[in-house]
């Protein structure tokens, strides 16, 4: 077979790709040496910004399959039958360091599932725990540049990260989470996925349900302490990657459970707690988990720049049964993840390989931008309604409407018996064996002891205190004796 011919970006053959044209055999570059400006040229601009949140990932394509019936809470097509099947692609990451972090730290994982339905992408966008440090997105900003690099050390510093939380009480319960035993996948493979938020499906007969999904891992939950988190940076500080490539390259085939909680709509106002609040968890003795299907891994990516790194993911991309709740933190990510993708990727992000729609064909009037690849036939209105059989309407909801009352403001969410920041971080406290607890506490004293103002250790520590009396005590014991070295 003879050897492929290597050509500019235009189609020309290159000559020469080893010697930049010069004048003379020791002389300065030409200008005119249009394959090594353009070959710099494209080298300047092959990155794109990274993501500000879960900036580092993995992702690998594979399928859903419906395992169970729930026709009964919600018409999506692609939940209609027992055995169908539905292409996914599945990205997972870290989520406050930059593209160049390591995998194996301390800190949530994203979970993120598109769907390919044949009505269209649906993308399920959550994380590795089931809740999250805020319940309110005009705080994310703040959260996230405590998290953050400092912009002044350029590193991250225990002061940001816990004066935040000494100001935000109702971010105790994923503290708890976040520096127990499950802080530290062992990989992405050997955890579990969750929506986080809540979200709601329609029937057919237009009744709705609050929803929240768990994709239960069934490789077994496997976690590392912080000493074996250390060692596997120090060998491979893509230790996550590597372990997801190999996995699907084997045909090991990584699969999880999906489970779902479902609260019919009507009970949602007189329940216990707020519903709605990312803080929170719904206790599976009041709403037990239901299986739905199954999500298997099995093909990996071909250029994890184009598919990876380009993926978008937005939770405002719903399908027909599926749609929002009031949580108030979905409700600002359907604007911010998209907004995100569009400055980022540019607003055809849509029509890449990875994002565009495989089992049916997007159909609109948006038209021109930036690497704009849609092109129509000439006869193609970019208006509607119009007069030549344009794609039109269809006058039916994707999910059943929200009831709103009251006057617009700045409304904390209205009280509910069992709203408060800590009982949920204490119950999780319970929870855990004696050997947990003693870990989670020397989690959290050996950060909370470099905060450098006793105000903000004071802070954090009551919030310990209010979730549990044993808990707080712990804590401030241990910070005490780290401080006294």
């Amino acid at each position: 077979m003879s050897q492929r011919v290597l050509t500019t970006e235009s189609g020309a053959p290159v000559a020469d790709n080893q010697n930049s044209a010069t004048a003379g055999a020791g002389g300065p570059l030409l200008l005119q040496d249009q394959h090594l400006l353009e070959k710099l040229a494209r080298f300047n601009r092959e990155r794109i910004p990274e993501r500000v949140v879960h900036a580092r990932g993995s992702g690998a394509y594979g399928h859903f399959e419906v395992t169970d019936d729930v026709t009964e809470f919600t018409y999506a097509d692609f939940l209609s039958t027992v055995g169908r099947r539905t292409e996914v692609f599945v990205r997972f990451s870290t989520v406050a360091d930059s593209l160049g972090g390591a995998d194996a730290v301390r800190d949530p994982r994203g979970f993120a599932v598109k769907f390919y339905t044949e009505e269209g992408n649906y993308d399920l966008v959550g994380n590795n725990t089931p809740v999250f440090f805020i319940k309110d997105p005009i705080k994310f900003p703040d959260f996230i540049h405590s998290q953050k690099r400092d912009p002044f050390t350029g590193r991250q510093e225990p002061d940001n990260v816990w004066d935040f939380w000494a100001h935000s009480p109702e971010a105790t319960h994923q503290v708890t989470w976040l520096m127990g035993d499950r802080g530290i996948p062992a990989s992405y493979r050997h955890m579990n996925g969750y929506g986080s938020h809540t979200y709601q499906w329609t029937n057919s007969a237009g009744e709705a349900f609050f929803v929240k999904y768990h994709f239960k891992t069934n490789q077994g939950i496997r976690c590392l302490s912080a000493e074996q988190a250390a060692e596997t940076v120090g060998r491979d500080a893509n230790s996550h990657q590597t372990d997801l490539l190999q996995a699907v390259e084997r045909g090991v085939r990584p699969s999880w459970t999906l489970y779902v909680q479902l609260m019919p709509a009507a009970e949602a106002d007189g329940y216990r707690f707020n519903p709605f609040d990312l803080t929170k968890v719904w206790p599976h003795q009041d709403y037990p988990l239901r299986r739905v299907g199954r999500l298997v891994l099995d093909r990996n990516p071909d250029n994890v720049f184009a598919e990876v790194e380009q993926a978008a993911f937005s939770p405002n991309n719903f399908v027909p049964g599926i749609g929002p709740s009031p949580d108030k933190m979905l409700q600002g990510r359907l604007f911010a993840y998209a907004d995100a993708h569009r400055y980022r990727l540019g607003v055809n992000h849509t029509q890449l390989a990875v994002n565009a729609p495989k089992a049916t064909t997007a159909q609109n009037y948006g038209r021109d931008g930036l690497m704009a690849s849609n092109a129509q036939g000439r006869a193609a209105k970019n208006y509607e309604p119009n007069s030549y059989d344009g794609p039109a309407e269809t006058g039916r909801p994707l999910s059943a409407p929200l009831a709103v009352a009251g006057h617009t403001g700045t409304h904390a969410a209205p009280p509910h018996t069992k709203d408060d920041d800590f009982f949920q971080a204490g119950e999780l406290y319970r929870l855990m064996s004696a050997e947990e607890e003693s870990r989670l506490i020397a989690n959290i004293a050996g950060g909370l002891s470099q905060v450098s103002r006793d105000d903000v250790i004071d802070k954090n520590l009551a919030h310990f205190h209010a979730a549990d009396p044993e808990y707080g005590r712990r804590v401030a014991e241990a910070v005490r004796a780290l401080r006294e070295d």
